[in-house]
């Protein structure tokens, strides 16, 4: 008995198989009129089959040199319909299913001229092959089924060997424009690094259909189940479905359970058109920050491109998390100069960079300074006369304030008081100062420090409504300047937050500290953030605290517990901390209808707050600084405790005082 061998193909052979296969059918070897050869072999191969079954094989043999003959004239029609439909100019290894269809309709318009050229021959003159239109339509079916067979061949053989050994399996969630983008840009990528098994549809009535010969799914399936029995390791989810996604908490946390990794746009991203090119290398494996629920958030741009071309604009804080945002959607609407003002210099020459690159025809001035330098300030206003201020720039750290309030109290009451006063004093249409959710029912110096500012601004706006006499403009004329202010929580990605110090504490083994069990807090994302403040500086007509829905709130132990899922990190701990000195458990942004009243913007409400004398604002501002020049921490805590009386100490010192 002899053994045969037996072939088997190693990694190397399938690659130097690949090659080939690529080098044999690209358009440089395989160049159009091999392509047109191709298919005229195979309309005459057709054709004596027809023939034969037709006719008999007696009647091929004896006929054969003249069926061949007839044969080779009906490719002169087929050729005409080949050249009006550039059947040959295609790339076997892209065939689609459009040029599949241009094929088709190329044979059918052949057939159609060749029997038109057979109502031509002359009766006494029999012809074996034109005179018979069953035989025209038997060759044409052959030939279309040889033809479209040949394509769809070549094209699985491309996608097959275009695979490596890093392939891997995924699923697409969505099935309207973006599902069908990806998957697109997923298949015609060389070689292949994913293989789509399926689609993920939110719409229960797509259960059991397909798409692009792929089955769709719906969340009522045991997806978990089918994702592993088909050994997918990814789903890569739509743009177009970002937000319903966000809200599947059960899914979300059965994937990361199951070690599926999720891929969708960045959170810092900005949303796809739903028109543009979408490549799926626009996604990447999600951090903690793509996954918090939220709401997509509209604004009117018009209205707010209306109030902000062709006008000057300062930012203050222009180099913070928030301030540098602002500037860069400010940007966008093409004021007729900016007026940038932070005292990080490293940042501000960042920002300055920035602007030169992406907004260079927008005149831009970057000034390293404190906002407290009440002469450079006021020049800065004397020679710009700014008409907006978007006043962002304020020490945010509320253990750091809590340690040192004179510095709470000169940067953030006095700074935010000098820009107001220039305001007026230089006209400024319109000034919107950035406050705190940490202002309400303040519990910690930060917070009290920022609603405090919230009073005088407020003031100072109802005294310029009721006694514009009292002040004037540099040039004499009385004041218009509107203050409104926007209230928010915490912002994702801003210097110093958790979710930073949450990744760094991981990457180092552990443990991930967090204060308390039940610690809560709301998240937004900067870019919609600052949106919201740009809408609400629209709408605001004056005197305004505008608080904004921050959705649902995150409770900060599952946060991190989720944070240590993703990363994949074993033996990392949670470990609890205790309250830090001035912190709440759960932070109030007054979006009750109790306390607040709604706008035209569904997530923009106004606070409904205690409204303040300007002159005892004032007053009171002028003891609270020159007691902040004393540093005795808590003389001037209890000065801010008097101007503020909600404000209640927590795990602090200044408890004491209450």
């Amino acid at each position: 008995m002899v053994t045969l061998p037996v072939l088997t193909l190693n990694q190397n052979d399938m690659k130097i198989l690949s090659r080939i296969v690529n080098w044999y059918f690209s358009r440089n070897a395989l160049p159009y009129w091999c392509i047109l050869l191709i298919d005229y072999t195979i309309i005459i191969f057709s054709g004596l089959i027809a023939f034969y079954f037709l006719r008999g094989g007696d009647a091929v043999a004896h006929n054969f040199w003249n069926v061949l003959r007839e044969l080779l004239l009906l490719l002169i029609p087929y050729t005409i319909a080949f050249r009006i439909f550039h059947t040959y100019s295609g790339i076997f290894r892209y065939s689609s299913f459009v040029d599949l269809a241009r094929l088709l309709c190329a044979m059918a318009v052949g057939t159609v001229i060749a029997y038109g050229c057979s109502l031509l021959i002359p009766d006494d003159r029999e012809s074996l092959f034109f005179s018979y239109p069953s035989l025209l339509i038997v060759s044409l079916l052959i030939a279309s089924m040889f033809m479209c067979t040949l394509r769809v061949i070549v094209k699985t053989m491309y996608d097959l060997f275009r695979r490596d050994g890093r392939t891997k399996r995924i699923f697409i969630y969505g099935v309207q424009n973006g599902g069908i983008s990806l998957a697109k840009s997923i298949r015609n990528e060389t070689p292949n690094r994913y293989i789509i098994k399926g689609f993920i549809s939110s719409d229960s009535q797509m259960r059991g259909k397909w798409l692009l010969g792929l089955p769709v799914w719906t969340e009522e399936d045991d997806l978990i189940g089918i994702m592993q029995r088909q050994h997918v390791s990814i789903l890569m989810v739509s743009p177009l479905q970002t937000v319903h996604f966000r809200e599947q908490e059960a899914l979300i946390n059965d994937l990361i359970a199951a070690n599926i990794k999720i891929m969708m746009m960045p959170f810092t991203a900005e949303e796809w058109d739903g028109k543009s090119e979408l490549r799926y290398s626009q996604l990447h494996e999600v951090d903690i920050e793509d996954l918090l629920p939220r709401d997509k958030i509209e604004v009117d741009m018009l209205a707010i491109g209306r109030q902000l071309n062709a006008n000057r604009v300062l930012i203050t804080g222009a180099a913070g998390s928030i301030g540098s945002e602002m500037v860069r959607q400010v940007a966008r609407f093409e004021p007729r100069e900016m007026i940038l003002i932070d005292q990080a210099e490293t940042p501000m020459h960042d920002i300055r960079r920035m602007m030169e690159s992406k907004f260079p025809n927008i005149p831009c001035h970057t000034i390293v300074a404190s906002i407290t330098n009440q002469t450079f300030m006021e020049d800065i206003f004397r020679h710009y006369h700014p008409d907006y201020v978007f006043h962002a720039a304020a020490y945010k750290h509320v253990p750091m304030m809590e340690d040192n309030p004179a510095m709470a109290v000169q940067n953030n009451v006095y700074g935010t008081r000098v820009i107001a006063d220039l305001a007026v004093k230089y006209g400024t249409k319109k000034f919107v100062m950035i406050s705190t959710d940490k202002a309400v029912n303040p519990t910690n110096v930060m917070g009290c420090s920022k609603r405090i500012c919230e009073i005088y601004c407020q003031a100072l706006n109802k005294a310029i409504e009721t006694t514009p006499d009292s002040f004037l403009q540099a040039n004499g004329r009385k004041p218009c300047t509107q203050f409104v202010t926007t209230r928010f929580g915490n912002v994702l990605g801003s210097n110093g937050s958790v979710i930073p110090i949450f990744k760094e504490q991981i990457a180092k083994g552990g443990p991930v500290t967090v204060t308390h069990p039940d610690i809560i807090r709301y998240f937004m994302l900067i870019p919609e953030a600052c949106k919201l403040v740009l809408e609400a500086g629209t709408m605001g007509k004056g005197g305004e605290i505008f608080v904004f829905d921050m959705g649902k709130p995150v409770r900060i132990a599952n946060l991190a517990q989720r944070m240590i899922t993703l990363s994949g990190a074993q033996g990392v701990e949670i470990k609890f901390t205790g309250l830090r000195d001035g912190e709440k458990l759960y932070e109030e942004v007054l979006n009750d209808a109790e306390h607040t009243l709604p706008t035209i913007h569904p997530k923009i409400m106004v606070a409904k707050v205690r409204e303040y004398d300007y002159e005892q604002a004032r007053l009171n501002e002028e003891r609270l600084l020159e007691a902040s020049y004393t540093y005795d921490d808590m003389t001037i805590v209890k000065i801010m405790k008097e101007i503020v009386p909600e404000f209640k100490s927590r795990q602090s010192k200044y408890e004491a005082l209450d």
